[in-house]
């Protein structure tokens, strides 16, 4: 498999994806953000279809950024001092402009192969080019998971004590939304704006199962992430060109995923017993 230049760098995104969705999942676990994270990664839609408008698939990149810090600053906005519940201003933004998506990528002739692009992804097209700007994304992200992480944990677990230590809850809460932004628009090319759900909730989700530690679960989801990705990519690989069934990459990598927390479901529960 890894004979085939582009099956490396398939290799090499999802590497780059797993370093940073293992530690910012353990974050979204902590916080119950997995609707947040499910709006952002559709929320970034009309920014994708927008910029592969503009400029085809290079401007991909640049619209799903925009549109992901924005949906980014708009939640934390909206919920800010209570004007709307943290459920409210998610389904209302997701439902806003996820539909703007559709209705734009609808009005172009090859709707059908756009659309499935957008939602899935086509990780085995990445060009050098493009796992550069994962990288940088990546680099950024984890700056900023270091800078913020123990103020995020504090937060996570008692917020009034966070903001009687002075901390700033609004801004706590608006650069972990801006991380998890970054994250997606880094996945959504790979996996795309669908299936990058999976890369920022069932990493934490199995590790849980194994570890209480909010570290070993970091480090624990990032190695299941890079299993499960080399474990997809093989899955794919081997029954396109050796059984002549047609099973995309992106879902391999998913279904491995969801495998692997399946079978850490005993451990949990063992662990729960003792």
């Amino acid at each position: 498999m890894l004979d085939a230049p582009f099956m490396v760098r398939a290799l090499a995104e999802l590497t780059l994806l797993a370093l940073v969705c293992g530690p910012v999942s353990v974050f979204v676990f902590a916080r119950r953000l997995s609707f947040v994270a499910d709006a952002l990664t559709h929320t970034v839609f009309p920014g994708v279809v927008v910029g592969f408008i503009a400029a085809g698939t290079e401007g991909v990149f640049g619209g799903a950024l925009v549109a992901g810090l924005v949906t980014a600053v708009v939640l934390t906005l909206l919920t800010r001092g209570g004007l709307l519940s943290d459920d409210a201003a998610t389904a209302v933004v997701l439902t806003a402009l996820f539909s703007v998506g559709v209705a734009l990528v609808s009005r172009r002739s090859s709707y059908t192969s756009d659309l499935t692009s957008f939602l899935f992804g086509r990780i085995l097209t990445v060009t050098p080019g493009q796992l550069v700007e994962t990288a940088v994304l990546a680099v950024v992200t984890l700056a900023l998971v270091a800078f913020g992480a123990r103020a995020w944990v504090f937060r996570s677990f008692d917020a009034g004590g966070a903001a009687a230590a002075g901390f700033r809850i609004a801004r706590l809460d608006l650069a972990l939304n801006l991380v998890v932004a970054l994250v997606v628009v880094a996945a959504v090319r790979a996996v795309g704006t669908i299936l990058v759900l999976a890369l920022l909730i069932v990493p934490a989700a199995a590790a849980r199962m194994l570890t209480d530690r909010l570290v070993a679960m970091a480090a624990a989801g990032t190695l299941l992430t890079l299993i499960c990705g080399y474990a997809g990519l093989w899955l794919s690989w081997t029954a396109s060109v050796d059984h002549g069934i047609r099973l995309t990459s992106a879902t391999s990598v998913v279904l491995a995923l969801v495998l692997a927390y399946v079978l850490c479901l005993p451990i949990g529960y063992l662990r729960r017993r003792q």
